[in-house]
């Protein structure tokens, strides 16, 4: 049951190519005995120096960040609905507005059709033709 070692030999590579040989056999044995999770909490320890404390403070900075894009978007939202709001009611004051002016327009085109049939009835009456 025991692994077949791994032997790479190099005799023409310089130090850094095994360095890099070395890094990636480790890497390598890493995928081999961990499994997946607990592969990235061995590479975030890597990256971090293994304290955590970068992961708090990103954690902290992510969710301040979230919390002041939420309030934003609030902010947007009841300004954009408070001008649509604004503007519906400007609207409907129009709209007001001109109703009233046609009602009114109305009236004195009745007043006028009743003035137009008093005047051809009196010429009719007084006999003046053309």
């Amino acid at each position: 049951m025991e692994r077949p070692s791994l032997e790479v030999n190099l005799p023409d590579t310089q130090n850094e190519g095994k360095l890099y040989v070395v890094d990636s056999l480790n890497n390598l044995n890493k995928l081999n005995v961990c499994p997946d999770e607990s592969q990235h909490s061995l590479d975030e320890e890597e990256n971090t120096g293994g304290t955590g404390e970068n992961m708090a403070g990103s954690n902290t900075r992510n969710q301040s960040l979230f919390f002041v894009s939420f309030i934003a978007t609030l902010i947007i939202s009841l300004a954009l609905v408070s001008f649509i709001i604004f503007l519906i009611i400007q609207t409907r004051n129009k709209m007001d507005q001109i109703s009233s002016r046609l009602l009114s327009e109305k009236k004195n085109i009745e007043e006028l059709k009743k003035i137009n049939s008093i005047l051809l009835k009196h010429l009719n009456q007084s006999g003046i033709k053309d």
